[in-house]
């Protein structure tokens, strides 16, 4: 039977992987992961605190006054 990691690595590194550097490497894309949920869940915590501020201290004197036309 076909090892999987044999289809998407040389000879080479498949070895490496296997003898060693696999726990490496998962702890890596594990950590990485990690890094970009934090950043993505920072990004979404600023626009939900910024949407909830606007909407509490919204002033409808500086708002225009827009009116979609129907078309």
């Amino acid at each position: 039977m076909i090892h999987p990691l044999s289809l998407f690595a040389c000879s080479t590194c498949r070895v490496s992987m296997i003898e060693g550097g696999g726990d490496a490497a998962g702890w890596s894309i594990f950590f990485l992961l990690v890094v970009i949920l934090a950043i993505l869940g920072g990004i979404a915590f600023f626009m939900f605190r910024i949407a909830r501020r606007e909407r509490e201290f919204f002033d409808p004197s500086l708002s225009d006054d827009y009116q979609p036309t129907d078309s």
